[in-house]
């Protein structure tokens, strides 16, 4: 019986090695990261005659229907009955949006699209409503779109604006970065911002750019100067040179201001002397 065992025990170490072996051939297939991630194609200019997608009514609308306001956009690709990344996506911007002092619907727009062709309009308008409340500001809804669409026009606007997802038939979710693009009011990529939590400074750094100076006061503009968009930590930081740049710039003005001051004192001493 123990000689039994020992064989069986010999037998167990010797098939364990023998699948490790095979098995190590195997060639393992590892996961593409390029393909679920986002592509930076700032200056790309979207087709946005072609694209059509339904809007929160069922109708078939072209997405330059949204670019007629002279006003920036914010895009993002989600899905609606997503459990966990797309809400915090649009969750994000809602925060971000509630931070500005500018308004959706009245200094800029926001366009959700929604990447599974199976979602209907009637979700999306349940999505925009709740959305409108939690905003709390009038104007929004003219402003705020929830879009739905077919296949082949979703894939389109993802692979213009560089938006990698693949849908998985065993959790039945669609895998994703986050983030979100900013538009020029001609549909051309300005600005994307990467993660879920977009901070007010970025956000309106990032509008004023895409545009072009045309929201904002001439502060914001003296303020955006001295930032600059660092691809590395995907935020605006101070750029040392402008800053230097524009202290140096300060520092003449109130000296210039200092001198006439002077000299006008000077000049009326003179007038009263003479």
């Amino acid at each position: 019986m123990h000689h039994r065992t020992q064989l069986q025990f010999l037998f167990a170490i010797a098939l364990s090695f023998v699948c490790s072996s095979v098995f190590a051939q195997i060639p393992v297939v590892p996961p593409n990261p390029a393909e679920l991630s986002i592509t930076d194609k700032a200056g790309s200019k979207l087709a946005i005659e072609s694209l059509k997608f339904q809007d929160e009514k069922g109708e078939k609308v072209p997405l330059s229907k949204y670019f007629q306001t002279g006003r920036p956009v914010l895009l993002s690709l989600v899905y609606y009955e997503c459990p966990t990344l797309c809400s915090l996506v649009m969750n994000g911007i809602l925060d971000g949006a509630k931070a500005l002092q500018w308004t959706i619907g009245k200094e800029y727009d926001v366009i959700h699209v929604s990447i599974d062709p199976r979602e209907s309009f009637a979700l999306a308008t349940q999505k925009k409503d709740s959305y409108i409340k939690a905003y709390g500001r009038l104007g929004a809804e003219n402003g705020w779109h929830f879009l739905t669409g077919s296949e082949d026009q979703i894939k389109a606007l993802a692979d213009a604006v560089g938006f990698g997802f693949r849908y998985d038939p065993k959790s039945k979710e669609y895998a994703h970065s986050a983030g979100i693009f900013v538009l020029t009011p001609d549909g051309r990529i300005s600005r994307t911002l990467y993660g879920i939590q977009y901070v007010a400074r970025d956000l309106r750094f990032s509008l004023i750019e895409a545009s072009d100076g045309k929201i904002g006061t001439v502060l914001d503009r003296i303020v955006l100067y001295c930032y600059r968009y660092d691809p590395a930590s995907r935020k605006y930081s101070l750029y040392a040179m402008r800053l230097m740049r524009a202290g140096g710039a300060g520092t003449l003005l109130v000296f210039g201001g200092y001198l006439w001051v002077f000299w006008q004192r000077q000049r009326r001493g003179k007038d009263r002397r003479s």
